[in-house]
């Protein structure tokens, strides 16, 4: 849907811009434990997003079964590729020594298992979305299509992604609340400093206050706060900080009735026509535009 939809808006008509293959690590069908036989369309190769769904038989079984899958997936890694895991499907990643020193999350069943056969992955609990240097994890089903909606605004901008999120995901009940995305990746630095004051922010994002202050509070001229944030997060404060509001709005936007001027105040801003202005250079989209995109038929 978003490979269709992505053409039609750059002018190109229904014509698909992606494709998509389903593989197996032989390149051989696949029998399920339900004794349906899944076709697929080749072994492993080149990938710009790798998807590894949740499994059902032993992990060690399977990686004796097919040793090539932890090579290809360092391979994809290495040339830039990202690469998804889904429940179980995480394990894979952990595996492949991906995920040391970095933070994931699995399927609840999962924890103790994972915890103990990987004790350098940073384990989230709490969290079912995680993303890191273009590793991401998802804890389950619901969780999983939240993310392919996020990698489908990442490819295809925010307009394709709500409108297939509104055309698939509008009645999905969830028992939690989807995290931001995004930020992660921007979390893997050993400025110690920086991430106490990136913890900071997710926190108070929505208050009042100058960088300056912060700076201080924590030590450092504002000079040199600007220049440590940057070259540990690769953004400059104030566009960290923006981003982590828009991000707030856009679950507003689509999981509340609240007014742009309520959610514009709850976010930090006062000034609604700033925050529509500033929503617009993130998005394309005015927060009204992204709103209706949950709202309005195909």
């Amino acid at each position: 849907m978003a490979s269709l939809r992505y053409g039609k808006q750059l002018g190109q008509g229904l014509t698909s811009l992606f494709e998509t293959r389903l593989i197996s690590p032989d390149g051989q069908p696949v029998m399920t434990f339900s004794g349906v036989q899944v076709p697929v369309d080749g072994t492993l190769e080149d990938a710009d997003v790798i998807v590894l769904p949740a499994f059902w038989d032993d992990f060690d079984a399977l990686c004796l079964r097919y040793p090539q899958v932890l090579p290809w997936l360092r391979q994809q890694h290495a040339r830039g590729a990202v690469l998804c895991g889904e429940a179980s499907g995480v394990f894979w990643l952990a595996e492949a020594g991906l995920l040391d020193g970095k933070e994931a999350t699995t399927y609840w069943r999962f924890f103790g298992q994972f915890a103990e056969r990987f004790p350098k992955v940073i384990l989230n609990q709490d969290k079912h979305l995680t993303d890191a240097d273009n590793l991401y994890c998802a804890a389950g089903t619901t969780s999983a299509c939240d993310l392919y909606i996020y990698l489908i605004e990442r490819f295809c901008g925010a307009s394709v992604a709500q409108a297939v999120s509104r055309d698939i995901l509008y009645e999905v009940q969830r028992n939690y609340t989807p995290g931001r995305m995004g930020f992660g990746g921007q979390k893997l630095h050993q400025d110690l400093l920086i991430l106490q004051i990136q913890q900071w922010l997710e926190e108070h994002f929505a208050d009042k206050f100058r960088f300056e202050d912060v700076a201080r509070e924590h030590g450092m001229s504002i000079r040199n706060f600007m220049r440590r944030f940057q070259n540990a997060t690769g953004d400059k404060p104030l566009h960290y900080l923006q981003r982590l509001r828009i991000e707030t709005a856009k679950g507003l936007l689509s999981g509340s009735r609240k007014s742009i001027k309520t959610i514009s105040y709850e976010v930090g801003y006062d000034d609604a026509s700033f925050f529509a202005r500033l929503f617009r250079q993130h998005t394309a989209l005015s927060p009204n535009q992204y709103r209706q995109q949950f709202l309005q038929e195909a």
